[in-house]
């Protein structure tokens, strides 16, 4: 591996590409940029006036009978009824507390359970337990009527040794499989969490020599490879408050495996002519992750063909500085970008290590910070797309801010159904904003993970747990899904 570091005013890096990695076959172009883990903030947002007067360049939420025109009655019923459940505070936690204790041992019990989730929030919140089942729901979700594309993530969680990176690397190889048979255009990306192909504890060893060698730019990491600018300024790095011991020879040895199995993925993606979209996740393991992330963009992001996207979470203080400079350095490299914003997931898990350690929270200190933070970015990178390289995917469950996007997009002139932007909602929720998108003619995707129950159970727990608040303030959904569930029955009775 290359030792030298690469900084925005450093000159162009040289290419790591030799040829035997990938194909020159071009991304389909018709099949816009799509994200979103699609990670979102935890806080209630502003209210929305319904009745605001809209135009070719704004959100119609208004009108329920053309924003729910292509759902069913009975799928309309179910939805409501589930969106409640997981709005109940008192449910939720009880919910976790049942999936995390000892009854699960019980014999007969845990299937009960399981059987329950399977049927609620399981087929609520994803799209099926194998290819099949999955395919299925993408096909009904994109030529169902709704119109809307998939976003692919076999929700695996963290990894704790090789063995089962290299299973996990050949779910995500079955995903890229998965997309690769299912109708043009349906899926947008495939989703890959860098700690399910790298060992977890390594990613934290990486995180640690990075923001050293940041603290200390004389530090040499002598496996480390041309990337994008990592960390700012203003990035918490109290995970590290002492220089680290080097890596081993075999844990550099499990880095090189860890990025070969990313590799390997990119390659897949690029001859299936899906791009793909890499996760963000803890500050602890983030910079690792980054590193990974933009060492590959350097290597199959070329011209107009955007393969690679990584991840900024705007409630992070760091996130607009972090975002300039990678862009700046890569803008200066010749290698466009890819982005996928979203808010953030880790919310309570965050405050909770910077308190312990006796540092700031690295989290904005208001949720009106993180949404000025997140329009920021949004602005900067809608800007820059419309003017030149790039692409952005905006995922928000946030209606003001898909209001903005919008109307500054129109401004720019960048167009709707544009490979360069997409929005993009978790499955399952925020459908109104969703169906009201597409109604303005945006290309949209839903964040749909899948997998076995057993499996997605830690996904959906940890949703539970760190959108907590996010869940309980649907209620703009749940009201408006009610309007049109009135307006079915007055239309049976009348």
């Amino acid at each position: 591996m290359a030792a030298r570091v690469v900084s925005p005013s450093k000159k162009l890096l040289k290419s790591l590409c030799n040829g035997k990695f990938f194909s020159t076959r071009p991304l389909n172009t018709s099949s816009p940029s799509s994200s979103i883990s699609i990670n979102l903030t935890t806080e209630k947002q502003p209210p929305i006036d319904l009745h605001r007067p809209t135009n070719t360049a704004s959100l119609d939420l208004h009108d329920v009978e053309k924003l729910f025109s292509s759902v069913t009655t009975t799928k309309l019923l179910r939805a409501s009824a589930n969106l409640q459940m997981a709005a109940m505070g008192p449910m939720v936690d009880f919910g976790m507390w049942v999936m995390n204790s000892k009854l699960m041992d019980i014999e007969g019990f845990k299937e009960i359970v399981l059987g329950f989730v399977k049927h609620t929030f399981y087929e609520h919140f994803c799209a099926g337990e194998d290819a099949l089942a999955t395919g299925d729901t993408v096909r009904r979700l994109h030529n169902g009527g709704a119109g809307l594309r998939a976003m692919l993530d076999y929700a695996v969680e963290y990894a704790g040794d090789n063995q089962s990176c290299d299973r996990n690397l050949e779910a995500f190889l079955r995903t890229v499989e998965i997309a690769k048979s299912l109708p043009p255009s349906s899926v947008s990306f495939v989703i890959v969490k860098i700690s399910a192909i790298c060992p977890l504890k390594l990613l934290e060893r990486v995180s640690d020599l990075l923001r050293w060698q940041h603290k200390n730019p004389s530090f040499n990491l002598a496996w480390k490879m041309d990337t994008l600018p990592i960390l700012s300024d203003i990035s918490p790095t109290y995970h590290t408050l002492k220089e680290p011991e080097p890596l081993t020879l075999e844990e550099e040895h499990d880095l090189q495996l860890g990025h070969q199995r990313l590799l390997k993925i990119c390659q897949n993606c690029l001859v299936s002519n899906v791009p793909l979209t890499i996760d963000a996740e803890h500050t602890s393991v983030q910079p690792a992750i980054d590193y990974l992330t933009y060492s590959s963009a350097i290597m199959y992001n070329k011209d107009d063909n955007i393969l690679v996207y990584g991840t900024i979470q705007a409630y992070l203080k760091d996130a607009k500085e972090r975002l300039l400079r990678a862009y700046q350095a890569a803008d200066e490299m010749g290698v466009p970008v890819g982005i996928k914003l979203v808010r953030g997931a880790y919310m309570s898990s965050e405050r909770k290590l910077a308190s312990s350690l006796g540092f700031e929270s690295p989290i904005h200190n208001s949720i009106q910070e993180t949404h000025t933070c997140y329009n920021n970015c949004a602005s900067f990178m809608l800007n820059k797309i419309a003017n030149g390289p790039g692409a952005l995917v905006l995922a928000t469950h946030n209606t003001e801010s898909g209001r903005i996007a919008v109307g500054q997009a129109h401004d720019l002139g960048i167009g709707k159904v544009n490979q360069k932007l997409e929005f993009a909602q978790l499955y399952g929720m925020s459908d109104a904003l969703s169906f009201g998108l597409r109604n303005a003619g945006f290309q949209v995707s839903k964040y749909m993970p899948f997998g076995p129950v057993e499996i997605v159970m830690s996904y959906l727990l940890r949703r539970a747990e760190e959108n907590r608040g996010l869940l309980s303030t649907s209620t703009l959904d749940r009201q408006l899904m009610r309007n049109e569930l009135k307006r079915r029955l007055k239309g049976a009775i009348f």
